[in-house]
């Protein structure tokens, strides 16, 4: 479970989280898709791409319109993130909501969004474990909460 951190101190964990795996990296096994993959895998790795590219960006400043590294909004994030992966999916949280497929919150995957409020106002790219990924407002920057921490109106997947 992810605990929440004054922002100096989860950059210094991150980074230190980084440097060690940095650091086993020469020793850990690498995995590339086998040849024959079935596109299910190939989508399973484009939404684990897209997750590991959110996380990258945790601590990055909200920018309302923001859907750069220099600035994120909470849809500018998750349409980045999953371009990152070589996905196109709608620029704002609405148009996501209304186009992406809808998932039970059973059926949550890495990759999928969370949507909030109503009408929706709000997104954030489930990571796992009962963790989001998001950008939640002015003031606060990018960061990994729980997903019960807030009540969610929906689910979709890219």
């Amino acid at each position: 479970m992810l605990y929440a951190l004054h922002p100096a101190r989860s950059r210094v964990v991150v980074a230190l989280a980084f440097a060690f795996l940095m650091a086993i990296a020469p020793i850990a096994p690498t995995f590339a898709p086998p040849a024959n993959a079935s596109p299910a895998s190939a989508t399973t790795t484009r939404a684990q791409q897209a997750v590991d590219a959110a996380l990258d960006q945790v601590g990055t400043s909200y920018r309302w319109g923001g859907n750069t590294p220099a600035g994120f909004d909470c849809s500018g994030l998750t349409s980045w993130a999953h371009a990152e992966a070589g996905v196109t999916i709608p620029r704002t949280s609405r148009a996501q909501f209304a186009q992406l497929t809808p998932v039970n919150r059973s059926n949550l995957r890495p990759g999928d969004l969370v949507f909030y409020n109503s009408p929706v106002s709000h997104v954030a790219m489930y990571v796992g474990d009962g963790q989001i990924v998001e950008a939640p407002r002015r003031g606060l920057d990018v960061r990994v909460r729980d997903l019960s921490e807030r009540s969610p109106v929906g689910y979709r997947r890219p």
